[in-house]
């Protein structure tokens, strides 16, 4: 067999994957990707080589990250489209300074840059909320947020409706997972998913709206999070950070916030 003849089972077999994936039919993702269905069809067979630019369009209409895409064109014998740079990088400088400006516009209430699996790249000061009597463990760089989250050791043992948010959190990665297949991702959600009680849902289950309850020296905080990431970025490193802000859901969590803040500026 020919090397062209294996690239293109190659190729054919992970847009097949990654169409049923994403539960389209050939005539679906070939109307959206501008292709025929033969074509398509004769793509996922291997009795087709497709151009480079077909590859991009399929990657573009199956919604796949910048990794994926650069990896679906690898896969076809195509040089790599999106570069990923280093956050050290000179060129990266501007993006740097913004994220510091908005952290440190968050303030008092905490907010911080996640990368993948949840390895922290930045936070402002109100994160020390979170890491009040954590295990120094938890605490040794690159700190791992979600872990640190719902660990016993960490601000699982403080939050007080860990049944509850630690499941809204879990289902966010679990549906993460289902989008992009990734085994490291499932066994660090397997792992998570050993720290959450495993409660019956109730019938006043907030879902994705609960907010996160956690007990801390100054009293209960109630916060809620938003989620912020560079939806235009063409760097594969940009396009897989995102910020987490925090933010109080009642007046009494907003204040206790601001007496912390002045206590450490004081302090």
């Amino acid at each position: 067999m020919s090397s062209s003849t294996i690239e293109q089972s190659g190729v054919g077999a992970e847009l097949s994957r990654w169409r049923r994936a994403r539960r389209l039919s050939q005539l679906e993702l070939a109307t959206l990707a501008g292709t025929t269905q033969r074509h398509l069809s004769f793509i996922e067979s291997g009795r087709s080589q497709p151009g480079r630019a077909v590859v991009i369009r399929l990657a573009e209409s199956l919604g796949l990250t910048l990794r994926e895409r650069n990896d679906l064109l690898a896969v076809a014998g195509f040089a790599p489209m999106f570069t990923e740079s280093d956050l050290d990088e000179s060129a990266l400088r501007p993006v740097r300074v913004a994220l510091e400006q908005i952290l440190h516009g968050h303030m008092p209430y905490p907010a911080l840059v996640i990368a993948p699996y949840g390895r922290v790249v930045a936070a402002n000061d109100a994160v020390e909320v979170f890491t009040e009597d954590a295990s120094p463990e938890l605490l040794a760089p690159p700190v791992n947020m979600l872990r640190l989250m719902l660990h016993p050791d960490g601000m699982g043992r403080r939050v007080l409706n860990l049944d509850e948010w630690g499941r809204h959190v879990i289902e966010n990665l679990r549906a993460r997972a289902r989008r992009s297949p990734d085994p490291r991702l499932d066994d660090f959600v397997a792992e998570l998913a050993g720290y959450v009680p495993q409660t019956p849902v109730g019938p006043g289950h907030l879902g994705f709206s609960v907010p996160m309850r956690l007990a801390s020296a100054d009293g209960e905080l109630r916060l809620i999070t938003t989620l912020t990431s560079f939806a235009t970025a063409t760097d594969i490193t940009l396009a897989e950070l995102h910020l987490e802000a925090f933010l109080p859901a009642d007046q009494a969590s907003a204040d206790l916030l601001r007496i912390r803040a002045e206590r450490r500026r004081a302090g």
